[in-house]
């Protein structure tokens, strides 16, 4: 042993402060689970060697001139892209020539119809224009409603696309896969599974549920559906993040 040498045994599962522990000596599941500072610890690890492996091979390598293999822009890729928009063109006139979409008798100004629907995608928003049960009766007008149920259903639909419109600027997060952020995937599936019931709730004459149960339903299965979304993705992220770094650690095995 010479001087230079460390004889410290350095550890990072929960036992030291080293760098990466060697592949024969990495903690398992249960181990992991059982210390401190395991998954966390692990994680920030493995990000912090790709960043100083990044790095280093940065300032070790040097520019190399080499030729880049390309099409130009004409006439190659001009003649491909025009191949595709004509195939594409091509397609949807011969759709529109052999199927063509069926036209229902004029409307008859003088009788309503039985059921009036939207088309299919906009039920979610005929559906908050429905929500007049929840436009309360306030004591202080005498019972009378703040606004008019029509007007309360405009006011949800305007809420609900806000509320949609600002999620992208709240999460600001570079995830790729819904099990690395449970919250925000489970708030999708919430916002999913609530269109689905907000769009059976826009025909509840044609549905054959009740309408008490259907509008309980209407918003307490989204709610159920984003707690087990994100009681799932939680314990499928522990098991992913383990996975992830016992395959760094045997890519790269401690130097």
């Amino acid at each position: 042993m010479t001087d230079d040498t460390d004889t410290t045994d350095e550890r990072t599962d929960g036992g030291g402060t080293g760098i990466v522990p060697p592949d024969d000596e990495t903690p398992t599941w249960s181990e992991r689970k059982a210390r401190k500072q395991g998954l966390s610890r692990l994680t920030y690890e493995y990000f912090e060697r790709a960043r100083r492996e990044d790095q280093d091979l940065r300032q070790q390598s040097s520019y190399v001139e080499r030729d880049v293999l390309g099409f130009p822009a004409w006439p190659h890729e001009t003649v491909r892209n025009l191949s595709l928009a004509s195939f594409f063109v091509g397609m949807i006139i011969v759709l529109a020539a052999t199927l063509p979409p069926h036209i229902d008798a004029p409307a008859n100004p003088s009788t309503t119809p039985a059921v009036i629907l939207p088309d299919w995608y906009l039920y979610w928003s005929f559906g908050l224009l429905k929500l007049g049960f929840l436009n309360p009766d306030l004591s202080l007008l005498g019972g009378e409603k703040l606004m008019s149920d029509r007007t309360y259903g405009v006011v949800a639909n305007l809420v609900v696309v806000g509320f949609v419109a600002i999620v992208p600027f709240l999460n600001k997060g570079s995830a790729r896969r819904p099990v690395e952020q449970p919250f925000w995937a489970s708030v999708g599936v919430a916002g999913v599974v609530f269109a689905f019931t907000i769009a059976v709730l826009s025909i509840k004459n044609l549905v054959p549920i009740g309408e008490g149960l259907l509008n309980d339903l209407t918003f307490l299965l989204p709610i159920v559906a984003g707690f087990i979304s994100y009681a799932v993705l939680k314990s499928m992220r522990e098991g992913y993040m383990f996975n992830l770094n016992r395959r760094y650690y045997r890519l790269r095995p401690p130097k």
